[in-house]
């Protein structure tokens, strides 16, 4: 276990004024801020980029990123700082109340019943969210077959984004995952498991930051989202961004599911809390219609 330094201590080669213009620019790009007691592990992991990059210094390296914004180098440093920890079937509480109850109510209330049916899920970190709802949809809803849907996730992470797309886990990953879905849905690979083709093909992974609007335009007509457990890195600023970046991606009628741990009750009145089988989640109300 990594213990944090004190937040009054320097760490070798960044000092406090550096590590503040480095969180600073970080959030500005991403909408996540480092507390003062993540400097080891921000430390650890800037030194790793400052090799990698050949920068002599932080000021020099942080100057590369700014004077060139769109270089890979951003998106290394992205890739390095995000953390990534999933598995499947995690909360399995929230996929049982996808499919025995969210899945109909949608479908009963949207505008155009014949087009398909479309989840998002985000962060996709490195795909385990997306591949249990997948199969979850195959083997608990009667009407997968009847209904045309489609799963997109997306992540800012591009490292965990090749990782989904290849679909190898560990055992670690997949202990939930029930026996006959490991059968049905999962290759051995040595000693891991990886997602059969069908199933691989059935997720289209990419990449969005939430704070790039113009990225978020792109992202549009969701009946379903899943953001579980990404609206805590952010500070109550980033919060408000991504949850209107996720109102608007969604069709009217669109439920959202958070984390257990969070809620849109002090961030926004554009959605309507309800229970779908004792599970809290979010809808995006249908425009008001008067005679």
């Amino acid at each position: 276990m990594t213990v944090p330094l004190p937040a009054s201590t320097d760490p070798p080669g960044i000092s406090q004024a550096e590590f503040v213009r480095f969180r600073d620019f970080f959030y500005r790009h991403t909408g996540i801020r480092f507390a003062s007691n993540k400097r080891y592990f921000v430390d650890r992991r800037l030194a790793e980029r400052l090799a990698r990059s050949g920068a002599r210094s932080l000021r020099e390296y942080l100057h590369r990123l700014r004077t060139d914004p769109d270089s890979t180098e951003l998106q290394q440093l992205v890739n390095t700082m995000t953390v990534n920890e999933s598995y499947f079937c995690r909360e399995a509480y929230q996929f049982d109340a996808l499919v025995d109850g969210a899945l109909d109510r949608v479908l009963a209330r949207r505008a155009r019943p014949d087009l398909p049916l479309r989840i998002w899920v985000v962060p996709s970190s490195t795909g385990e969210e997306a591949y249990s709802i997948a199969m979850y949809l195959l083997e608990r809803w009667p009407r997968i077959d009847q209904i045309d849907v489609e799963i997109v996730a997306s992540d800012i992470d591009t490292h965990a984004l090749d990782r989904a797309r290849a679909g190898v886990y560990s055992a670690r990953s997949t202990r939930l995952v029930p026996a006959i879905w490991k059968r049905r849905y999962f290759d051995p690979r040595g000693r891991n498991l990886q997602i059969c083709p069908d199933l691989r093909a059935s997720v289209d992974f990419r990449r969005l930051n939430l704070m790039d609007p113009v990225g978020c335009a792109a992202f549009r007509g969701f009946d379903i989202v899943f953001c579980r457990n990404l609206l805590i890195y952010f500070d109550q600023d980033s919060r408000r961004r991504a949850v209107d970046a996720l109102h608007d991606a969604m069709n009217p009628g669109g439920l959202l599911f958070l984390g257990h741990s969070e809620a849109l009750t002090t961030l926004t009145p554009r959605f309507r809390p309800l229970r779908i089988d004792q599970v809290q989640v979010y809808e995006k109300p249908r425009p008001e219609v008067h005679p």
